[in-house]
């Protein structure tokens, strides 16, 4: 923390800002210290435990199901039911949690928007100061924007507000307690919640998170001890708040039964976050050379492994009474370019078609545009609110071979090239402090950039050579690198600065023998 930073109650220190007033409210800070105390110790427990497991994988462990659960998978439960606004989930869109995107969002016809503090979000303090009051006025109905010569304000029917917290690994380095930083998960669930459950029950809703990033159920049970703890501490009702847990760690997937289970009371199903789970295939499959996934645009959901993942998350929940919510497909409308932009069209039809068809109760998308078309899709082929009493995929029978054999495919020197362009420009962004970045026809977050410089490290690491013959290397990486920075600052030259700044973390994170577990660490501590 800087000199100028402030002294308060619970001895929490944070760094100025405008709206640091109306969100760390004494009792909020009061909130924020009970929960870093009470929870503080055993997330490091559970950080420490990934990096021990990551040793395992190293030394050629694989995941596979956990036999002292058994019993578990074996059992005859369900989740606790379903709130009625929760019921119907057929199509959720996400972003980042700026006031217009929240707006716009919940006016976008999709049945749910999730507000994001992780992947789509850039963590300044301003961001994530700024956003918790977003929130605050969306929840009360008062948000608006005067912008452009327009004015932007709520709809009198809006999409269910969810939000998405950030991951256990990352801090918040703006609020420190006792010289500790906060954690980030901590303290945009604690923020939120002390500032809306009480207006959300007097609507007669609850409290909706998505968590990410989950690695075990033993991380499942350490969000609900918090969640119990929180309803007991504000006074709400058991089960108020309810949580989607994306499965997007391959160590995940084999442990969805047991993260239903530890969050039973307080679950609202799983989610199929799959830009992640393929990012966390590279990573934890790191040190070994069978693991190799070709071209990232190669590994679709129509790919037996990604299939596979998603037809086991459909079967657990429904298993459990509980919905499978589909993954997000990054394409968004083209302007300009009529072509391209029903090319486009055309993807999210196929992917949400196949969504419907294998099971799923609903699906993501990244842009409003992609609203209607996702819903006409689950309207035609779901038309009860959900398809969790369908029997669909019961008879499905999984192995661990299924979910760690690699799909086929080919590494191309477009593919290097669209890694290093990709990544240089996603990470130049989310310096500038946005993180949904539309490049090239995707929604980019943090998710897919993680695919792109994970892939070339992994490549590099490797020894691989592209079917053109080109072998990836440090030296041709570092080449890469440099001309894409060249390219793209001559095509933004007022970028010119920060698209040095991000060529230089790219290259740590391709060209460095070690692993970097995400590139939001290193890349935070150049953050405002």
């Amino acid at each position: 923390m800087t000199q100028t930073a402030r002294q308060a109650t619970g001895h929490i220190r944070f760094q100025p800002h405008p709206q640091a007033e109306q969100v760390l409210t004494p009792q909020a800070l009061e909130f924020l210290s009970e929960l870093h105390r009470r929870f503080g110790a055993r997330r490091r427990e559970l950080l420490q435990a990934r990096e021990d497991r990551q040793q395992r994988l190293d030394a050629g462990e694989l995941p596979d199901f956990l036999p002292h659960t058994a019993g578990v998978r074996a059992g005859d439960w369900r989740i606790r039911p379903l709130p009625a606004d929760l019921q119907d989930r057929r199509v959720e869109i996400t972003g980042p949690v700026d006031r217009k995107m929240v707006i716009n969002a919940l006016n976008s016809g999709a049945r749910a928007f999730m507000a994001d503090f992780e992947d789509a979000s850039s963590p300044t303090w301003a961001n994530c100061l700024e956003g918790q009051v977003n929130l605050m006025d969306a929840n009360r109905g008062d948000i608006q924007l005067e912008q452009g010569g327009k004015t932007y304000r709520l709809n009198a029917t809006t999409a269910t507000l969810m939000v998405r917290p950030r991951g256990l690994h990352l801090d918040e380095k703006h609020a420190a307690l006792d010289g500790e930083p906060l954690s980030g998960s901590l303290f945009d669930f604690g923020l939120y919640t002390l500032h809306n459950a009480h207006e959300r029950a007097a609507q007669g809703t609850g409290l909706y998170f998505y968590l990410p990033k989950l690695e075990s159920h033993l991380e499942a049970r350490w969000w609900n001890d918090v969640f119990t703890f929180t309803e007991e501490h504000l006074g709400l009702d058991s089960g108020t708040i309810r949580a989607t847990v994306l499965i997007e760690t391959i160590t995940a997937a084999f442990e969805m039964d047991e993260i239903l289970y530890e969050l039973r009371g307080h679950s609202a199903g799983l989610n199929c976050g799959r830009w992640d789970y393929i990012f966390s295939f590279i990573k934890k499959f790191r040190s070994r050379s069978d693991k190799i996934l070709p071209d990232r645009a190669a590994v679709s959901m129509a790919t037996p492994m990604m299939q596979n993942y998603s037809r086991l998350a459909i079967q657990t929940c429904h298993r459990r009474g509980a919905p499978a919510i589909g993954g997000m497909s990054a394409f968004i409308p083209v302007k300009g370019d009529e072509a391209r932009n029903a090319a486009a069209f055309e993807q999210v039809r196929l992917d949400k078609e196949r969504e419907a068809v294998n099971g799923h109760d609903g699906t993501w998308v990244a842009h409003p545009g992609m609203v209607a078309l996702a819903t006409e899709v689950f309207d035609r082929l779901m038309p009860a609110p959900n398809q969790i009493d369908s029997d669909k995929q019961r008879d499905l029978h999984v192995t661990a071979a299924d979910l760690l054999t690699p799909p086929p495919g080919d590494i191309t020197d477009a593919g290097v090239n669209t890694n290093v362009d990709v990544s240089l420009q996603y990470i130049a962004a989310w310096l500038d402090g946005r993180g949904a970045v539309p490049i090239h026809g995707l929604m980019e977050d943090a998710a897919t950039a993680e695919i792109s410089r994970a892939q070339l490290w992994q490549w590099r690491r490797h020894g691989q050579q592209t079917t053109e013959g080109t072998p990836v290397t440090a030296e041709h990486l570092g080449d890469l690198i440099d001309a894409h920075t060249r390219r793209l600052s001559a095509e933004q030259p007022e970028r010119a600065g920060r698209l040095a700044e991000a060529a230089e973390l790219l290259r740590e994170l391709v060209l460095q023998e070690h692993f970097g577990d995400f590139l939001t660490l290193p890349g935070y501590r150049r953050l405002a």
